[in-house]
This record gives structure tokens, sequence and C-alpha cells, in this order.
């Protein structure tokens, strides 16, 4: 592990003038993710800020009866507006690791984890987001396990987070501040798809910090639900998931909110399946239409052409489990 400097912030602006005056630093919160990648080289930070202590670990209300969660929030989260306004997001943490590791996790340092492609995790192979232009090894390795919706000659891996799968189908915003002020990123564009910058993966500037997420008050919220399949019953990452918010009204569709987890480079929002819905019927004819819909322009690899069944089985078993909750 190379050698670094631990510094704890005092404030925001401290945090943030930290990063803008060294470049090679990073922030540290709950370090569930970046102490292993430190301790195998993979990043190699030459300070480490520490924000725990600051006060953005609240919960709020908004005016449009929405919530603001804090970036420094644990994932083990209990708070009865959560648990009854956005079950989908719930369901979605508690399906993403053991307690003991939901006790330490932040919700902003969820949404930066790094993807857990093993040629990314592993130096001794080419990345192209770890060593940018050095080639990808899943392309002629393993893809198994790897994306099958906006992929790029320059990455094919997934992104890990159940969390953010699940701020995609809330249409969250992730509130951030640098040295110009703070500003707001929608969930969808906070996240960015491989292309030929891999290393790139969000839009967060080096010299910005996550303040908090807003999710906005609507009544698909309430009426939502997560879907996991994995390898094993015990805690995996997503082989594909799904998060759906629905709004019923009349027995038609009013609006329907659509993300897979584990088939993208980014969480997916699976428009063409929402459209499928609207308009319609919440019935079995609508929800397959939804599901076939999941995956329209997947590009599979010889070894995971069975995630698009698998991702629209998982689209179809998610909306209907909603369907039979109302």
């Amino acid at each position: 592990m190379q050698p670094f400097q631990y510094v704890r912030a005092r404030s925001v602006g401290e945090a943030v003038g930290l990063l803008a005056r060294h470049p090679e630093a990073e922030v540290i919160a709950g370090a569930t993710d970046l102490t292993t990648l430190m301790r195998d080289g993979i990043r190699r930070p030459s300070h480490l800020i520490d924000l725990n202590g600051l006060a953005l670990d609240e919960i709020s209300a908004l005016p449009d009866g929405g919530l603001r969660i804090g970036a420094l929030c644990r994932n083990a989260i209990d708070d009865p507006r959560v648990v009854r306004g956005f079950p989908v997001l719930v369901e979605a943490l508690r399906s993403g690791a053991s307690p003991q590791i939901r006790n330490r996790a932040t919700f902003g340092g969820n949404l930066l984890q790094r993807v857990r492609c093993p040629y990314y995790r592993q130096p001794e192979f080419d990345c192209n987001r770890r060593e940018p232009d050095s080639g990808c090894a899943a392309l002629e390795g393993d893809s198994s396990r790897h994306a099958i919706l906006g992929t790029s000659g320059s990455c094919i891996a997934v992104h890990p987070s159940d969390c953010a799968v699940a701020l995609q189908a809330l249409d969250a915003e992730i509130v951030v501040r640098g040295p110009r002020g703070e500003r707001r990123i929608p969930i969808d564009a906070f996240h960015r798809l491989p292309g030929r910058t891999p290393e790139r993966e969000v839009m967060l500037r080096d010299d910005e910090i996550i303040l908090a997420v807003e999710l906005p008050g609507r009544a698909s919220s309430a009426h939502s639900h997560y879907v996991k399949f994995r390898e094993r019953a015990s805690y995996a990452f997503a082989l594909a998931s799904a998060a759906v918010a629905v709004e019923v009204r009349g027995g038609t569709v009013r609006s329907a909110r659509i993300a897979l987890g584990g088939v993208a480079p980014k969480p997916w929002r699976a428009r063409a399946a929402e459209h499928a819905l609207l308009g319609r019927p919440f019935d079995e004819d609508a929800i397959d239409a939804a599901a076939r819909a999941a995956t329209k322009g997947a590009a599979p690899r010889p070894d995971n052409t069975y995630k698009v069944k698998l991702a629209q089985a998982v689209v179809r078993r998610a909306l209907t489990e909603l369907g039979g909750a109302r």
C-alpha cells in the first residue's frame, strides 16, 4: 500500500478545499470499498480526507413530500419515512450486503463504489478503467458476469450498486458541492457509460463531494419493489436485478419507472419497458410486454447470452409481485 496522509475534515468547505489542492486525494467515510482497493494497489491516493463527523447524516422532508438523505447516512436504514414511502430503496439496500457492512457503508460511498470486474480488481490484467488505453482483458476472457447493455470496445464491466438501481427508479437527484458551489445531478446522468473513457465513471468532479441524495415525492414511489437474481442466497452481487415503481389509477398504468442492475456499466433505465406499460391495464399481458422490452438493444457476448432472458425474468417477477402487493 502506498503511503498517504490522513486528514479529518472539520467542515464541508475544508474537505472541498483539500480536494482542490490535492488532485490525487480521495474522501473516506465507511471505507468498505476503498480500503480493499488501496490494499491491492488499485487506488493510490496521496491523501485520505475523512468526512465522518460532518453534519451529512440526517434525513429530512422536502416540500413536495420527498426526502433528502445525507451522504453519510448508513445503508442500514430503518427510518419509517423511507420504509413506507420508498420500499424499493430499503429492499435494494437489504439485498446488497450483510448488516455489518450496511452499518458502515454510506449512501455517498455506495454510489461511488468501483466495478467488481475481476480484471479490474487484479492488477496483472489489462484494464482500461484502471490504466487508460491498456486494453480490456474481459473482451477475450470470461465475460459471463459482464454487461449486455451500454457496453463499448473499451469496457464491458457492470456497475455493482443495488442502491443506485433503486434510486434510478425513484428519479433521485445527487446534491454535490465543490469550489464553484452546489449543484444537482440527476441520477441517470450521474454514472457515465464507458465509451472510450471508462476511467471516468461518474460526473462528480475531482474537487467535489456528495452532500445528499434527494428523492422526489411521487405516488409511484410508495408502490415500488426490488428483485435481485444472484448466484447464491447469501449476499452477492446481482447477475440481474430490477427496481420498479408504478402508479396505477382507475386500473390503468399512469406512470412507470423501471431500472436494471447487473446488466450494464451503469444502473440502466429501461425506458422501452416503461413505455410498454403506460396507458395499459396493469395485467399479465402488459407485464410480459414490459419484460420483453426491457432488454431492447442488448448486445450479449457468447458467455452471457443467458442474461437477456434473466433480465426479462427479473422485470417480470418484480412487476408481478408489485401488482400482487396493491
